[in-house]
């Protein structure tokens, strides 16, 4: 798996890293707000043996459910950002933005 963030995704975490500090994302890959990615501040979520840090954006570590993880451990993922109201806890939501993953099956070289 191999993560990595858009142009306008950096800018947006840039933005939220001035305005509340450290940073951390987690994908839950529950139904409605958990399969987006949310941000926190860093540590306000309280991650468990039941999660995965699968890499960082921008400096903050990225966290996925291993339920999640085991079922897009295969997949490249690109973590971008559009317009519209986000997770219902994500930082993003005042920027009327939202988080959003767009994957693509690994290829073997």
């Amino acid at each position: 798996m191999k993560l990595s963030a858009t142009e306008s995704c950096v800018e947006l975490i840039e933005l939220l890293k001035s305005k509340h500090g450290d940073l951390m994302f987690h994908q839950s890959g529950g139904c409605c707000d958990g399969s987006s990615p949310m941000c926190y501040p860093r540590g306000e979520f309280k991650t468990g043996a039941q999660d995965v840090l699968i890499g960082e954006l921008a400096g903050c570590p990225f966290y996925m459910g291993k339920a999640q993880y085991k079922l897009w451990q295969h997949t490249d993922l690109t973590i971008d950002v559009v317009d519209g109201r986000g997770a219902s806890f994500s930082l993003e939501i005042p920027e009327g933005k939202r988080f959003i993953v767009r994957s693509e099956v690994c290829t073997v070289d």
